[in-house]
């Protein structure tokens, strides 16, 4: 059985624009409610180039997003080919808003904490082995995910006490839960062998998200997340290195995004790529849980966006 654990992290920066405070009103709430989810879908679908983004607005004033998702897969055995697969993210979002009476205006720093977890449970298809003998498998996957966010707003006692609202409400203490129900069908060739290790995955994804249970009926939202991204690496020792009686592989790795949906444009990309290099170390000769190690730097590109990442997996 082979189980891959990645951490990862994302850091974004990025102005959104301000919003002003008047009357309560449901539908700008709902627009806010709405926003949140389509920032949590970012974190509901494993993807390699979402997860190591730095986006920088040029301004000296800043609005920050942070990301961290960490998951992993498996497929239990060719005997009896299920698959499970879990990712959890947590993300924080900063957004500004400015408060209005009419006369005079005041910009109002807040923060957005979410988490999410999510679970899928798919079958593996074999549709073909070749004469090196790696496998092609069609591999559709059941996904559902729970998620919530506590808003805080950080803001003077005076405020406080002339805002009493929905909209204050949602913003001072609020929590918004989420579920989501969807799908995945990915084509992915695995090759294991002395000379190299290659994957190929090609996954299709996509994911409603939903509110309940909010602390305000007034605040209540929808998202769509729906994505294709393509992933290959190739695995191979390095000369004559060894360490731990094995090879010390080099690991080369790509992967392409492209966002549809809610998710199209959402944070000023439709797509994103990813390129990684990084080395992997094999302790599977001794009586240890984690067999394999890998340490991979990535820089990410897009429209208008380049970044960089640190990953480490591990195989158990």
């Amino acid at each position: 059985m082979k189980i891959i654990f990645s951490p990862l992290l994302l850091l974004v920066a990025l102005i959104l624009p301000e919003k002003s405070f008047a009357a309560p009103d449901g539908s700008r709430i709902r627009h806010r409610a709405n926003a949140v989810l389509s920032l949590m879908s970012y974190t509901v679908v494993p993807d390699v180039t979402a997860s190591d983004l730095n986006i920088g607005s040029g301004s000296n004033e800043k609005n920050e997003l942070d990301i961290t998702q960490f998951g992993g897969g498996a497929t239990l055995s060719d005997s009896f080919p299920l698959y499970l697969e879990g990712t959890m993210g947590y993300s924080r979002f900063d957004p500004s808003f400015v408060l209005s009476d009419g006369t005079e205006s005041r910009k109002i720093p807040t923060k957005w904490n979410s988490l999410t977890a999510t679970g899928g449970i798919g079958w593996d298809f074999k549709l073909y082995t070749d004469k090196w003998g790696g496998n092609l498998v069609l591999r559709p996957i059941a996904n559902f995910m729970l998620g919530t966010m506590a808003s805080d707003v950080r803001i003077g006692s005076a405020v406080i006490e002339r805002r009493r609202d929905a909209d204050y409400q949602f913003l001072n203490g609020g929590r918004l839960n989420a579920y989501g129900l969807g799908g995945s069908l990915m084509l992915d060739y695995e090759l294991i062998s002395a000379p190299q290790d290659i994957d190929v995955e090609l996954r299709y994804s996509s994911m409603s998200l939903q509110t309940f249970g909010s602390t305000s009926d007034v605040v209540q939202g929808e998202a769509y997340a729906q994505n294709l991204g393509l992933y290959l690496r190739r695995r191979a020792p390095i000369s004559d290195w060894t360490l731990l009686k094995s090879p010390v592989r080099y690991v080369l790795e790509g992967a392409h995004t492209e966002y549809l949906g809610d998710q199209r444009g959402e944070l000023g990309f439709n797509s994103l790529s990813s390129l990684g290099l990084g080395i992997e170390i094999d302790s599977s000769k001794y009586p240890v849980f984690i067999t394999r190690t890998r340490l991979v730097a990535r820089y990410m590109f897009g429209e208008n966006t380049s970044g960089y990442g640190v990953g480490l997996a591990m195989s158990f």
